[in-house]
Formats: C-alpha cells, structure tokens, sequence
C-alpha cells in the first residue's frame, strides 16, 4: 500500500459515458420502429 492511485473521478466519468451511449442506442431503436408501431396502433384504432 505505499502508492495508491486516486481514482474517485473516473467511476462517475465511465458511468456517464455508459448512460450516453445506452441514450442514444435507445433513440436510434426508436427512430427505426418508431413509424412501424404507430401504424401498429393507428390499425388497431381503425379497426375498433
């Protein structure tokens, strides 16, 4: 134990990146099935 790094920032720096990277692989699903499930629902609507 006679050198340990201080390394307090980096956890929060590396869970930052993650929730940015899972933000956008959500908005890029959504922007590809987005249009396929509202015509989904826009079907079901039309047909009650």
């Amino acid at each position: 134990m006679i050198y340990m790094p201080r390394e307090e920032g980096q956890g929060l720096v590396e869970y930052a990146l993650i929730l940015v990277l899972v933000a956008i692989v959500v908005l890029v699903i959504l922007a590809l099935v987005g249009p396929a499930v509202g015509n989904m629902f826009s079907n079901v609507i039309r047909n009650v």
